[in-house]
């Protein structure tokens, strides 16, 4: 079972989870990281590192946000992997915490 990146990730796009992955399953868009459920090893060492409290577990995904399960597959295979730590957002605390996100994702 693979970790999932959900709707508070969107213009937030903290990438300290991406620094603990041990198998570099993250992918990065403009406004937003997703998990490759075929790389996740399900460790789960990037959820507690995700400031914005966006990554949980597929099993634990609210059910408001389960379209989240499938975009992060999708997104994971369309977006370049992402292995180091990058500056985000200068306004990702503005973000950080604003529901119902999903119309603002940029895929491009």
């Amino acid at each position: 079972m693979a970790f999932v990146v959900l709707d508070n990730c969107i213009k937030c796009k903290y990438t300290d989870c991406v620094a603990v992955c041990p198998v570099d399953a993250f992918f990065e868009g403009p406004n937003f990281l997703a998990i490759s459920p075929t790389i996740c090893i399900d460790c789960a060492l990037c959820e507690p590192e995700c400031p914005a409290n966006a990554i949980v577990q597929e099993d634990k995904v609210p059910a408001d946000q389960q379209s989240f399960i499938q975009l992060n597959a999708e997104l994971a295979e369309l977006w370049p992997n992402i292995r180091e730590v990058k500056t985000p957002p200068a306004d990702a605390d503005t973000w950080n915490g604003v529901a119902d996100k999903l119309h603002l994702l940029e895929l491009e």
